[in-house]
């Protein structure tokens, strides 16, 4: 059974830095392309970035220069370090691989 649990979301000032990691099981996590995505209130999912299984990485736009994903493998650990934190990077964030994701973890950056 696969399995994904994201923690390390809070609460974070604007230019604050949080670190998400997930942790993940059920299927190779080394051979796996990860994924960390986001869904604000009341809007859409969201994909923020993905690493592949040989550490090339990606991101969207809105993120680009301030998010940072990372793995662990010998951990089957995924993980997103968020710096220069804004209000509108608020949102549950998810990580997934293929058709699954976790529950997610809440971030919330307000003053």
């Amino acid at each position: 059974e696969v399995q994904l649990v994201e923690s390390g979301g809070g609460w974070v000032q604007p230019g604050g830095s949080l670190r998400l990691s997930c942790a993940a099981s059920g299927f190779i996590f080394s051979s796996a392309d990860m994924t960390w995505g986001r869904q604000a209130p009341g809007k859409g999912f969201e994909w923020v970035s993905t690493i592949s299984r040989i550490g090339t990485t990606s991101y969207a736009g809105s993120v680009k220069g301030r998010f940072t994903i990372s793995r662990e493998n010998a951990k089957n650990t995924l993980y997103l370090q968020m710096n220069s934190l804004k209000t509108e990077d608020t949102a549950v964030y998810y990580c997934a691989w293929e058709s699954s994701r976790g529950q997610g973890t809440q971030v919330t950056v307000s003053s």
